[in-house]
């Protein structure tokens, strides 16, 4: 098929290769802007836009779509389809409609459960058990259209948003391309999604990352694991200069234990298990601001936690 993809990071990436991989025609690719990245805040371009250039494909990078002008490439591709994953951009109905058949999305999750932006954090946040891939035809809502294919994937008792990302991706990538020859032939059959079936995954914010102690230890388990690698979950530590630290915490596991939230019940094993509003957490991996990922034990090695201390 002749396609347009428009995509941005990495989970777009692999899909945009796996179609070059099977041969189809790519006479477009959309991404979002170069960006400053880096300690440097130098420019950097995104996977897709690497992708798509180490191909010789054409690369269109428009600050929005709302412009004739932003759209004219859309429309001078030509196109059978588009296909778009986590592109970042709203497309508009004129948009939509230019390719012959459309507007076909991957979307992280088994829809309509995790319309949004965030899915994969918001699975892993909420305790299910099974997410998935949903490919959708595009219309003017927010993850509305019908479904044309969904294929679902276990969410494993470990996973952390970063893993689970990369599964999705690949899953995502293999689906779209198993779709493309149904799809042209026309044995493909949409399913309208079923409104009172929905739930939305709200945008990630740094201040959810702060960890509420009162909350159960197994609810704060998922939402580190949710928040990992971005933006990371965290409680706050007297850095012993009577100032709170941030302390992010990568990696715990819920253990029975009761005490005043926030509280260190214990340090023993290479674990700081401290008190929730039910159980307690045994957390295994930490990292201060400016610092780096460390094992608790080589953490305390250079801070004098004791029983007793708090995060807040």
């Amino acid at each position: 098929m002749r396609l347009i993809f428009a995509g941005t990071p990495e989970f777009a990436a692999l899909a945009l290769q796996a179609l070059i991989d099977a041969g189809h025609e790519i006479p477009l690719v959309l991404t979002q802007p170069d960006r400053p990245a880096g300690r440097g805040m130098k420019l950097k371009m995104s996977p897709v836009k690497e992708v798509a250039l180490a191909h010789g494909l054409n690369v269109a990078q428009p600050e929005n779509l709302k412009t004739d002008a932003a759209r004219q490439p859309i429309l001078d591709a030509r196109a059978d389809l588009m296909i778009v994953a986590a592109y970042g951009l709203i497309l508009p109905q004129s948009a939509l409609d230019m390719p012959r058949l459309g507007c076909v999305n991957i979307h992280a999750s088994l829809l309509p459960r995790w319309r949004g932006a965030a899915p994969i954090h918001r699975a892993i946040e909420a305790g299910d058990s099974e997410t998935g891939i949903t490919l959708m035809q595009m219309d003017k809502g927010l993850d509305t259209g019908a479904m044309l294919a969904r294929a679902a994937l276990t969410i494993l008792p470990d996973d952390t948003t970063g893993s689970l990302h990369d599964r999705l991706a690949a899953l995502g990538a293999r689906e779209i391309v198993r779709l493309l020859p149904n799809l042209a032939a026309g044995k493909v059959s949409p399913t309208p999604q079923d409104d009172a079936l929905t739930n939305y995954a709200a945008k990630i914010s740094k201040e959810e990352a702060r960890l509420d102690w009162s909350r159960p230890a197994a609810e704060l388990e998922r939402k580190i694991r949710a928040f990992n690698p971005f933006p990371g979950a965290y409680g706050l530590l007297d850095d012993g200069l009577s100032n709170q630290a941030p302390l992010k915490i990568w990696q715990a596991r819920p253990v029975a234990g009761a005490g005043t939230p926030g509280r260190i019940l214990a340090l023993t094993d290479g674990e700081m298990h401290i008190a929730c509003g039910v159980g307690a957490l045994a957390v295994t991996e930490v990292q201060k601001a400016g610092g780096k990922r460390l094992p608790v034990s080589a953490f305390l090695a250079g801070h004098a936690l004791k029983t007793g201390d708090a995060l807040t």
